[in-house]
């Protein structure tokens, strides 16, 4: 299989569902041992039963940091490497105009979606600098580009994920890690059940391909990326938008 990823160890958080399921079982395809992160650890378990190689599910919180490290050491004496990490997890968040929106769903959304990928970027690159390699895909959205209206949170953690990115893979890019971001227009997953279906439409009309994305396709980019042939490209963020990206 091209990209082989035999003997490897990848993280993959939110990886019990959705494009986090799809990515988990496109690596194992691949050959790599996978840790199913995810806040449902029977759920993560279940899955990682099905992958092979030796995989496993973890319980992990990414918006705690003390869960956050407490997996990946977990993880690490399981394994003894990390070589991959896909920052997957993530929430939608309310939809809704900007002055319905409380509080405490702007705080929980940039605590899934940023404070999270920091957490996991912070426990998995001392390890991958001590072995120099590396690879940190992160899934962002198109909606961090261009900015969805009545998801305010989302966008905004979303662009902060490309930028983290950016900032990460410039500062690691000698230390063998690679560090990228994929950004997906809508995708058909169980996320879209918190949003409206005239939000879903909204964001499906502006695709040219007038179709969501599925998962499979998303992991399909998330595999080149994790792959040892994604060896001179990092800091970047590739679009998985059906023509949707204008940048």
């Amino acid at each position: 299989m091209p990209f082989d990823l035999s003997g490897q160890t990848a993280i993959v958080t939110g990886g019990a569902s959705g494009i986090g399921e799809a990515i988990s079982k496109r690596l194992a395809e691949a050959g790599a041992t996978i840790a199913v992160a995810d806040l449902n650890k029977a759920g993560a378990e279940r899955l990682a039963a099905t992958l092979g190689n030796n995989s496993f599910g973890v319980q992990m919180d990414v918006s705690n940091s003390a869960s956050v490290n407490a997996a990946v050491e977990e993880v690490l004496k399981r394994t003894g490497r990390i070589h991959i990490t896909v920052n997957n997890a993530g929430i939608a968040g309310k939809a809704a105009p900007i002055q319905d929106q409380p509080d405490d769903e702007f705080s929980r959304v940039m605590a899934i979606n940023v404070n999270g990928v920091f957490y996991v970027c912070r426990a998995v690159v001392p390890h991958m600098r001590e072995h120099k390699y590396g690879r940190i895909v992160n899934i962002a959205s198109i909606a961090g580009k261009e900015g969805n209206p009545n998801m305010i949170a989302y966008s905004g953690s979303k662009a902060a994920v490309i930028g983290m990115t950016k900032s990460l893979g410039k500062e690691v890019a000698t230390d063998g890690i690679c560090v990228n971001a994929v950004s997906p227009a809508v995708v058909r997953t169980a996320i879209l059940e918190q949003l409206t279906p005239q939000q879903v439409t909204y964001m499906t009309d502006k695709i040219p391909m007038r179709r969501t994305g599925e998962p499979v396709e998303i992991a399909a980019v998330v595999h080149f990326l994790a792959s040892p042939d994604c060896s001179f490209v990092t800091a970047q963020c590739y679009d998985a938008s059906g023509g949707r990206a204008t940048y």
